[in-house]
């Protein structure tokens, strides 16, 4: 089974990362997309990040409908801070039969060559890549790697910081929210303050 892996925050989840996991899933040779919640680092400043255990339960009610896109929590239980090459490594171990891959927006993509061990990275999986407006030069020796598969996703220029910042301002983001994470969010008066 081939596992593609679509790492965030998730503070919170939104239709856009369902656009991108769903298109994903039905459009590429990925059996399933696992929808990694990326722990807070206890490094950096909380600031408007939820608990870990509130973004990993809005990823639940997100993804319940879908049968091939899964929640994971993988990284609360490794060591902080977190290195992508050590949650894949982690993961082969426990799951020796199954094939993972990265899932990235293409801005990303430009930034590779800084993460740890990316040569590693590159060399034991693939990375599924998905289009953003404003992405920038992409790095020449990713442009025809043969472990990087572009994939024609919609373009979805929707982020959480912009979903924060407007409920926040008291403005509806009703159409932007899955309804189960919208009813959640609004449960718990998320992101008011």
């Amino acid at each position: 089974m081939k596992i593609g892996l679509y790492f965030g925050t998730f503070n919170p989840i939104h239709i856009g990362h369902l656009i991108i996991a769903n298109h994903m899933a039905e459009h590429s040779d990925l059996d399933q997309i696992w929808m990694v919640v990326t722990p807070h680092n206890p490094h950096k400043q909380k600031n408007t990040l939820l608990d870990d255990h509130h973004r990993l339960e809005m990823v639940h009610l997100a993804t319940s409908d879908f049968s091939k896109i899964k929640p994971s929590d993988v990284e609360f239980k490794l060591p902080q801070p977190n290195y992508t090459v050590n949650t894949l490594a982690y993961l082969q171990e426990k799951y020796p039969k199954y094939e993972f891959a990265l899932i990235m927006g293409e801005d990303n993509l430009n930034s590779l060559h800084k993460w740890k061990n990316y040569e590693v990275i590159l060399q034991n999986h693939g990375i599924y890549v998905y289009p953003r407006l404003n992405s920038g030069e992409v790095d020449e020796q990713f442009m025809n790697h043969i472990k990087i598969h572009r994939v024609g996703a919609p373009v979805i220029e929707l982020s959480s910081t912009f979903i924060r910042e407007n409920i926040k301002n008291n403005k509806n983001v009703i159409p932007m929210l899955p309804e189960k994470v919208w009813q959640y969010v609004e449960h718990n008066n998320f992101y008011k303050k």
